[in-house]
């Protein structure tokens, strides 16, 4: 089938939808490059599936505009909106063959038979299925089944791609390889896609941003590292990741823990209140003592994990604050490690130094 498809640009303008008191999307924008791979994430509930579901043309929102491309489409019925969608259940045709479950989108459009053929086993073959067209759905695995899934979303070309948490019923491994083919499909096709998962791993491996959604709000749009590294405020520090939360307070130009005075590259928010953000792969043991130019903590070790490729470390600060710290398992690195009880001093440099606004925590 063809590659890179004329993707077109979505653009969410202030999108509300209520379900009685709950408000399932709270004044919604959102721009979706052309082409972009673009990912919906939060919590179960927080909306990121009715703001898909009003993409798709199947939930109509209270109020505000959509539009693909130029076009206003909020009023545009879902099979008149040309865009490909894949479900977390699949919802493929079990009395139909493989085939006929791709080419079903190409029948509803009147696509001359010899057509469909043609095209169905371009796209099976794009999804790595060719030769399967005559088997049976209950033939197939969970990762061949969403294979079907996403041929057939693809299968006439539509300029935008929805998939709904289609991962979700796979097992880790397979959602993992699954995660990398997804993505080389879409360098491959080039569709703007839009993706609703809850899983972060996921969502970071995939995206080229992430919106994160809560409460029907977006609460930050970003890239990956940029989510991770920068997040804007205590819900997606919190979300995004694992962290250890310390509170710590303005004092003039400084910002301080107890009577420490932090160090620190990226600017601080301009609160009274803020959390320094702490995650376990960015703070270090230093067996030598407290490393000049950067901030140091004095605590006693608590707990280690072992965890194969890598060991979580707990400990317990002077005012009874908890801090992991994660290391790669090294060699004999496990036999250096110090043991529950001992005295260590953990180090952040300042650029991994993250102040967040408090008022929400």
């Amino acid at each position: 089938m063809n590659v890179k498809h004329d993707a077109l640009p979505i653009s969410v303008s202030n999108i509300s939808k209520t379900y009685g008191k709950v408000h399932a999307l709270d004044d919604v924008s959102l721009e979706v490059r052309k082409g972009e791979f673009l990912t919906l994430l939060g919590p179960s509930g927080s909306g990121k599936t009715t703001l898909l579901m009003v993409l798709a043309g199947f939930t109509r929102p209270d109020c505000g505009s959509l539009k693909f491309g130029d076009r206003e489409v909020i009023r545009t019925p879902p099979h008149l909106r040309e865009v490909g969608m894949t479900f977390q259940s699949y919802a493929l045709f079990p009395h139909m063959t493989v085939a006929g479950n791709v080419g079903y989108p190409l029948r509803l459009r009147k696509v001359p038979k010899l057509e469909i053929t043609t095209r169905v086993e371009q796209a099976l073959e794009t999804v790595r299925l060719g030769g399967f067209g005559d088997r049976r759905i209950d033939q197939l695995s969970g990762g061949q089944r969403q294979r079907v899934a996403v041929a057939r979303a693809i299968v006439f070309e539509p300029r935008i791609l929805l998939m709904d948490e289609p991962l979700s019923a796979l097992d880790k491994k397979l959602r993992d390889q699954m995660q990398i083919e997804l993505r080389q499909l879409h360098e491959k096709l080039g569709m703007t896609t839009v993706y609703v998962t809850h899983d972060q791993r996921e969502a970071l491996t995939m995206s080229d941003r992430i919106a994160v959604v809560n409460h029907g709000r977006i609460m930050q749009l970003a890239t990956p590292r940029d989510l991770y590294e920068r997040p804007s405020n205590w819900f997606v520090a919190d979300f995004i990741g694992e962290s250890t939360f310390l509170r710590v307070r303005r004092d003039g130009d400084r910002v301080r823990y107890g009577e420490q005075a932090l160090l620190h590259t990226v600017p601080a928010p301009d609160k009274a209140d803020l959390l320094l953000m702490i995650r376990p792969e960015r703070i270090t043991l230093a067996p030598d003592g407290p490393r000049p130019g950067a901030n140091n903590f004095a605590a006693v070790v608590t707990d280690m994990v072992y965890q194969g490729d890598s060991y979580l470390l707990h400990s317990r600060l002077g005012d009874g604050n908890m801090i992991a710290l994660r290391g790669a398992v090294r060699g004999s690195s496990l036999s250096a490690m110090p043991s529950v009880g001992d005295h260590v001093t953990l180090s952040m440099t300042s650029e991994d130094t993250v102040l967040i606004d408090a008022s929400e925590a």
